[in-house]
């Protein structure tokens, strides 16, 4: 189970199991901390749903102060809704245009790098090699899920990295849960030819419709790459059933804030993030 913690006003979640990894820092965030007003009240991290730009940047600043890493080495993909893993090398620039950032994971060995998930219903999940201290944050929205990203990330991290089963871990963060989340039957045939699917996909009360569980997708995915259920962990908290402590884009009608979800491993070295002009490229 998830523990709650709190640095200065931002209030977040971490994964016990992953707390024991001493090299590394990670928190699953709630929307408790901010600035933010109304709809996006209070620790929204999204320049693009039309918070007030102030706030957020005030928002990432508390951020930033609370777990005492600089606001330049936090790194935010635009996240496209696909299955495309953005591998970043331990040193040298990585990217050069906010178009060069269209990918739903991160895969990196680089310290002093937090790698970031922005959510508000979608499956945020983080990968460990505890042994080779290699890490990944994944956003699993039902298209990412459905073209079986989680297993794709940890595949690479396999082929490319040399990770054993064994010594990885996986943490899953607060997403719509199987309670609230109903699909269309196209998204619920592109769940059908999965491993599993009667574990997470349910007959829903209306005709042609489905209830779907994203999280337990993503866990079924982990388990079939060789990962022990014994090291993988999940929060089991529902976003939209939890919208005073998240942010829910279901919950909310489409207008609302996201969370930030990162990991980061520790590390004495620089970390050049920023190759483009605009300071705030990497935020948004």
């Amino acid at each position: 189970m998830f523990s709650l913690s709190k640095k200065y006003t931002v209030e977040y979640l971490h994964s016990p199991m992953l707390s024991d990894c001493d090299f590394l820092v990670h928190a699953f965030g709630t929307r408790h901390g901010g600035v933010s007003q109304d709809d996006y009240k209070s620790l929204n991290m999204s320049f693009r749903e039309g918070d007030e730009e102030f706030r957020v940047l005030q928002n990432w600043d508390k951020l930033a102060s609370a777990f005492n890493i600089p606001m330049e080495n936090f790194l935010v993909l635009n996240q496209v809704h696909g299955d495309n893993v953005f591998v970043i090398k331990p040193h040298g620039d990585y990217f050069t245009s906010r178009e060069a950032l269209n990918y739903d994971a991160i895969v990196t060995n680089r310290t002093d790098l937090a790698i970031c998930i922005k959510t508000a219903d979608c499956v945020p999940v983080f990968v460990v090699d505890r042994i080779k201290k290699v890490i990944a944050a994944v956003h699993a929205g039902w298209r990412g899920s459905a073209l079986g990203i989680s297993a794709k990330v940890i595949r690479l991290m396999q082929n490319q990295y040399g990770s054993e089963p064994r010594d990885l871990l996986a943490a899953i963060g607060p997403s719509i849960g199987p309670c609230c989340y109903e699909v269309d039957l196209p998204a619920a045939e592109a769940f059908r030819r999965q491993n599993s699917a009667e574990d997470f996909l349910f007959p829903g009360k209306r005709k042609d419709r489905w209830m779907l569980d994203l999280a337990e997708a993503n866990r079924r995915q982990i388990l079939d790459c060789g990962i022990p259920a014994a090291n993988i962990e999940a929060s089991g908290l529902c976003t939209v059933c939890c919208r005073d402590d998240f942010f829910s884009h279901r919950g909310s009608g489409g207008i609302t804030g996201r969370q930030i979800n990162f990991m980061m491993i520790k590390g004495d070295s620089p970390c050049r993030v920023l190759t483009v002009d605009d300071d705030l490229g990497r935020l948004h």
